[in-house]
Formats: C-alpha cells, sequence, structure tokens
C-alpha cells in the first residue's frame, strides 16, 4: 500500500483570488476558490494510490469543508508564509511515517484522477521529486517529494527551477510532468478565459508528457 500523502494548502476562501476582481464580484471569486478546492479534494480522496489527504489553512470554512470528504486537517495560525506551513505539514507526514508527499494547489480546475496516479507512480525512487509547472513554466503547479523533508521548499516566483536544483542537490530523480491539466491554475481574468474554452472542448487535449530532468 502506498504511504504516499496528498496536502493541500488553501487560503481563506472569503479573500481568495482577488487578481480576478476586474471580472468577478468578490462573491463569485470566493464561489470560484470553493469550487476549484472542492474539485482537487474530490480527486485527491479517490485516488487508491494516496494514504490519505491532509488540508493545511487558517479558513474554518475550508477545514469543514476537507472534513467532508475525508481528509485529514491541521489549522494554520499566526503569520502567513506558505512554505514554512509545508514544512509542518510534511514534518507531520513525516511521522505518520509517510513515504511521501504530493503537493497539490487549491486552484487546478482540470486536475484528474490520472495526474495524480501518474505522478505517484513516476515518484517510485527512493529519493524521488516530480513535479509539474503552469503555463509560463515559472511557478510549481504540483509536486511530488519522497522522502518527506528531502529539501526546503521554495513556493514563490521562480519556484519550478528553484525546485528543481534544490532536489538535484539532494541526490532525487527529478522528473518533469507535463500536462495541460495541470498547467492551468487560475489566477488571472485570461485564466477564466482559458478554463472556459476548456469547459466547452475548444481547447487542449489533456496531453502529458514526461522526461527526466538530467542532472
Amino acid at each position: 500500500m502506498s504511504r504516499i500523502w496528498a496536502i493541500i494548502p488553501v487560503k481563506p476562501l472569503a479573500n481568495a483570488k482577488s487578481r480576478l476582481a476586474p471580472a468577478l464580484t468578490p462573491t463569485e471569486r470566493q464561489q470560484l476558490a470553493e469550487h476549484m478546492f472542492r474539485h482537487v479534494l474530490k480527486i485527491a480522496t479517490s485516488v487508491p494510490q494516496l494514504a490519505g489527504t491532509l488540508v493545511i489553512s487558517r479558513d474554518n470554512k475550508a477545514l469543514a469543508i476537507a472534513r467532508e470528504y475525508g481528509a485529514k486537517t491541521v489549522q494554520e495560525s499566526g503569520a502567513p508564509e506558505m512554505n514554512a506551513a509545508l514544512m509542518r505539514a510534511t514534518s507531520l507526514i513525516a511521522r505518520w511515517r509517510g513515504s511521501g508527499v504530493l503537493i497539490l494547489p487549491a486552484d487546478l480546475p482540470l486536475i484528474a484522477v490520472d495526474d495524480v496516479v501518474s505522478m505517484v507512480e513516476l515518484g517510485d525512487d527512493l529519493y524521488s521529486m516530480v513535479i509539474a509547472t503552469d503555463q509560463d513554466r515559472d511557478g510549481t503547479n504540483a509536486m511530488l517529494v519522497r522522502p518527506p523533508g528531502l529539501m526546503e521548499y521554495g513556493y514563490g516566483p521562480g519556484s519550478f527551477d528553484r525546485h528543481i536544483e534544490r532536489a538535484k542537490a539532494a541526490g532525487a530523480h527529478v522528473q518533469i510532468y507535463e500536462s495541460e491539466r495541470l498547467q492551468l491554475d487560475i489566477d488571472l481574468p485570461e485564466d477564466l478565459d482559458v478554463y472556459t474554452q476548456w469547459t466547452n472542448g475548444a481547447s487542449g487535449n489533456g496531453a502529458v508528457r514526461v522526461r527526466d530532468e538530467i542532472l
């Protein structure tokens, strides 16, 4: 049985997606954030190759939603700092004897079960990192790290290259999972347009490519 856990960090839903303000009202932004979070939760909790799902947030509503899907939860407090929060969650997974973590943002509206299964299966080396980037090849849209605590997280601008460099330095087998579905996260009004095209069947075919990142 797999001992890899999914970790989903969630910002307060009421304040989510502020950069979509030109296109959506505050209520619409909150509804969109909750819809995407529920989708990611549904996918993660339905994959038998995962040992479980852990949601970390300072938002009581997000944590309550997570528990609806059978996920474990940790309530964050203090100054919001994603990398530190993820390291704490990863340490918890290690104490639970997890063999690895798959970090999934809460705003991946197109993620599919196949994506999660593929990333878990690719990360079968003792020291592994499987990473999926965004449309700009700058950020990190999904990342499997094995074992837990292999490296310090470096989310933020330029995190894709930074995570690859850190995983290499730790001696991990690094693979890039290139998925059209995982490239889309919704932060800007133009991302909404792409999402609408996908849902109408007018954009993309879910193509996936995997390649090794040579040391």
